[in-house]
């Protein structure tokens, strides 16, 4: 069953085309589903891929797929560090970053979006989201975007058919191991 969830909601990030996704998993649903997380992790960790547990939530964790050199490649981008520096990130190491998120995400209060980031959007589309809290946009698909439609359109596009080619095999009987791109392809695909 996390093969489906991952599959279904993170197949952008194992073909490599983007940094992350994130979903929400009902653990209760599934007999050792932590277990199973843990296996899978090690299992796609040489390919590239990291998945990690941000948040449980009673019997709901929300978790989040990432490919660790794309990460590492947005947080270094012009700008991101000044941008998280406002939320309290003291550097764009990645393990300090993803520590902050975890903590954001934690407490009480308002949802960190500046989690767009970790997810591989635009930095203006995530500064534009919080400016005016999610209203104004010029499209949406996998985030609301502000600026460079038509490039955001053919990147909802691509996401939507990996999806669906991603289904279409995993069905057939690939497998996830099989579908994911390899670390050393990453960014070839983008």
């Amino acid at each position: 069953m996390i093969e489906k969830y991952l599959i279904e909601h993170c197949s952008p990030t194992l073909a490599s085309l983007k940094t992350a996704n994130l979903f929400s998993f009902p653990l209760e649903s599934q007999k050792n589903a932590e277990f199973e997380l843990m296996s899978l992790a090690a299992m796609l960790r040489p390919k590239g891929v990291e998945i990690l547990v941000i948040k449980r939530s009673g019997t709901t964790a929300l978790i989040y797929v990432y490919r660790r050199d794309m990460l590492q490649k947005d947080l270094l981008k012009p700008g991101v560090a000044e941008f998280l520096s406002a939320y309290g990130y003291r550097d764009t190491d990645i393990q300090s970053a993803l520590s902050r998120l975890v903590a954001r995400l934690l407490c009480a209060g308002d949802f960190p979006h500046e989690i767009g980031i970790f997810l591989g959007y635009p930095l203006n589309d995530v500064e534009c989201f919080i400016k005016y809290g999610g209203r104004n946009c010029k499209c949406s698909g996998c985030w609301q975007a502000y600026e460079n439609v038509e490039e955001a359109v053919k990147i909802f596009n691509r996401y939507k058919k990996c999806r669906a080619v991603y289904k279409k095999q995993w069905l057939g009987g690939r497998s996830l191991f099989q579908l994911t791109v390899s670390a050393r392809l990453s960014g070839s695909a983008a």
